[in-house]
């Protein structure tokens, strides 16, 4: 079984860098390794002074990197369903050619996982490392795959119809052109493997998300926040990364208020966040460019950590029998009553918070009971289901 690392923070954090580190570190350990990058404005090629393609180029020994292009995907896997999307939005004034795919926020983003899916199920790789983009963007890419499985989910069976009964008819009458048997096949190509993509990015035994953040107070709020959405989607964060720390010695006066300020916010993130590991990484000297730079990151930070273990953290839903009925358990640290809105709809727990939406089934032993209450304590949502 492989391992993934998955760096996220607040864009001009040093995500790229740590993850670079890890990769190289666990080439290093003699594991071959994949680093992967799947932000839009990728660096990993700047970061080691190589040009990187569509396709992952070694750059050290048991090391390769690559800089995902989610449309060369697009184009390359699944090219029957996007046809027949555009062609469903397309008519006679617009033409189907002149319909981009980038109209559907988040697609693009789709795509980069399940390229790492068939990545990972190729077995190429002992330990995928990925960057990823700032924290909103990362969000946005987790929770994709869960929320269009939800709507494949519950419209897929009502496509089939359509498709055999309207497809018929619907491009003479109505000059709409219904996807066709071959690119339903693949919508529900998609919908398993979005199933299978799921199963891997939630997997404790397999994936974990690390944090990366600095002592400054708007990042370290916007890490908390970061922390309380992963718990949300049920993702298993299991590491802090406080970086660019000063030194203590730096003589210069100049310095002295700004490393009372980093000792304040340190302190706090230590605090909040006691129930994991959390790793200081110095402030350098220099940029950190090309293998050699990394490597100073690998030497004063992660040699002698074992960071490619599976640590403990809080787990996400979980469901409990009372005598009442059935407890759900959500952990939400970080977050107040007044910023949680919880409903039921039909089969699912709607949570809302924010600009943030999950959509959680429940099982199938619980679709005859109704919420009685909710409450949100010490970071805990507790659901009340009797019949």
């Amino acid at each position: 079984m492989g391992r993934i690392l998955i760096f996220t923070g607040k864009g001009g954090v040093g995500k790229s860098s740590l993850s670079a580190a890890h990769a190289r570190s666990s080439a290093l350990e003699g594991k071959k390794t994949l680093l992967v990058s799947t932000d839009m404005a990728h660096n990993l090629g700047d970061i080691f002074s190589v040009q990187l393609g569509k396709e992952a180029k070694e750059i050290a020994p048991n090391l390769d990197a690559l800089e995902i292009d989610p449309a060369y995907v697009m184009e390359h896997d699944f090219q029957d369903m996007m046809r027949a999307i555009i062609n469903m939005i397309s008519s006679e004034r617009i033409n189907a050619s002149d319909v981009d795919v980038k109209l559907f926020p988040g697609v693009e983003e789709l795509f980069s996982l399940l390229k790492i899916l068939d990545i990972y199920e190729s077995g190429m790789y002992e330990r995928i490392i990925i960057d990823c983009a700032p924290t909103g963007e990362t969000l946005a890419l987790l929770k994709f795959p869960e929320l269009f499985s939800w709507y494949i989910e519950k419209l897929f069976p009502i496509g089939r119809v359509v498709v055999k009964v309207l497809a018929p008819i619907s491009k003479r009458a109505f000059k709409l052109e219904l996807p066709g048997k071959k690119a339903m096949n693949d919508i529900e190509r998609l919908y398993y493997r979005l199933f299978e993509l799921q199963q891997l990015l939630k997997d404790r035994e397999t994936t974990s998300v690390r944090l990366v953040t600095i002592p400054e107070k708007m990042v370290v709020e916007e890490t908390k926040r970061n922390y309380m959405y992963m718990n949300l989607y049920d993702y298993h964060v299991d590491g802090v990364y406080i970086n660019r720390i000063l030194p203590q010695e730096v003589e210069k006066t100049f310095f002295d208020e700004w490393i009372q300020i980093q000792a304040k916010y340190i302190k706090e993130l230590e605090e909040t966040f006691s129930n994991l590991p959390i790793y200081r990484v110095p402030w350098f000297d220099t940029d950190l460019n090309g293998v050699e730079g990394i490597d100073r990151i690998v030497k004063a930070v992660l040699d002698g950590q074992d960071v490619f273990a599976i640590h403990d953290s809080i787990a996400g839903e979980r469901y409990e029998e009372n005598d009442r009925g059935y407890v759900m358990y959500v952990t939400l640290p970080f977050v107040g009553k007044e910023d949680v809105d919880m409903h039921m709809s039909g089969t699912d727990i709607i949570i809302k918070i924010g600009n943030f939406k999950r959509n959680i089934p429940i099982p199938n032993i619980l679709r005859e009971y109704s919420v009685v209450e909710a409450k949100l304590n010490n970071g805990e949502l507790k659901i009340q289901f009797e019949n």
